[in-house]
């Protein structure tokens, strides 16, 4: 493989990686603050790609983005409110807002389950026309990625410090302390859920805009990767303080997408991509474990060879 060949894999693995980001940082709020495994992320990115790709077809490319960011707001209220309010189990809530959001997705499609994007100005091609004839020229998904990211991360970084921000910190840390003080766990589920779908929604939308086109599936099998990444960053991060953790769920969707993009490099048949996902969470989930096991493992060994060798 040429030097070539590995900067344009790393560079396609970094843009990637900034865009599923922010489904990574939306898992982060939702499932490590708020303590609450939320299963819609598929619907709710599919939602924000045919939004975003709706109100850009129509000549709006960035007023797509906050369009987007206010339907998966939505899709967080509904969420939240079958858990808060009628006594849904959040996993079965999830569930049953993403079987919801595939008819949701297929009518804002206009009944259909692909989205043409060919001849439609995006954020991309305007970042284009903007970068054109700098050093930063033929960059854009890179820029506007990357400063989508550097928003959302710092934006997100100062919530979690407010007083809203700690209550749901809290209500995810100690949620019978919560009840018996004067944070109500009801609201903060609420505003995590829609700040946290919200990000969700960008996300696909940028991916929506950045590829040009949006196929009803572009959100299946968003929640393995999201989840991947999220426990790849907290191998990295996951005891350093907030601001490391954040930039911890950057780093892990990025070596994700790494992974995945070597794979595809390999000629590796697109059935097996999920395999290979599957694989890298279990992993990633194993690895913490593993490390704590490996020790007590050579103990053990050594204590074998050692009285074997007594023995000899």
């Amino acid at each position: 493989m040429s030097l070539g060949s590995i900067a344009t894999l790393l560079q396609t693995a970094l843009e990637l990686g900034l865009i599923s980001s922010l489904t990574v940082l939306a898992l982060f709020l939702s499932y490590s603050m708020l303590n609450v495994c939320d299963l819609s992320t598929d619907g709710c990115f599919t939602l924000g790609a045919t939004v975003g790709a709706a109100v850009a077809i129509s000549g709006h490319p960035y007023l797509a983005l906050p369009a987007a960011m206010g339907a998966g707001i939505l899709s967080g209220f509904v969420t939240a409110i079958l858990q808060t309010k009628m006594g849904v189990n959040s996993l079965l809530a999830g569930i049953i807002v993403n079987t919801a959001l595939y008819s949701v997705n297929i009518a804002v499609m206009g009944n259909s389950s692909i989205l043409n994007m060919n001849k439609t100005d995006t954020v991309f091609t305007k970042a284009k026309d903007l970068l054109s004839g700098t050093f930063l020229g033929g960059q854009q998904k890179l820029v506007v990625a990357g400063i989508a990211v550097i928003l959302i991360a710092v934006l997100l970084g100062i919530f979690l410090k407010t007083r809203l921000g700690l209550a749901i910190r809290a209500t995810g840390d100690n949620p019978d302390m919560v009840r018996s003080s004067s944070i109500n766990p009801v609201v903060t589920t609420i505003v995590g859920l829609c700040v946290a779908n919200s990000f969700t929604a960008l996300s696909g939308c940028l991916l929506a805009q950045s590829q040009k086109s949006v196929n009803i599936d572009i959100g299946t099998g968003m929640v393995t990767i999201t989840l991947a990444s999220l426990l790849i960053g907290n191998v990295f991060f996951g005891k350093r303080k907030l601001p490391w953790r954040i930039f911890g769920m950057v780093v892990g969707a990025f070596v994700f997408r790494l992974v995945y993009t070597i794979a595809l490099r390999f000629d590796m048949p697109a059935f097996m991509l999920k395999f290979v996902s599957s694989v890298i969470v279990v992993i990633a989930i194993s690895l913490p474990y593993l490390k704590k096991q490996l020790p007590l493992a050579v103990r053990r060994l050594k204590k074998r060879f050692g009285r074997s060798s007594t023995n000899a």
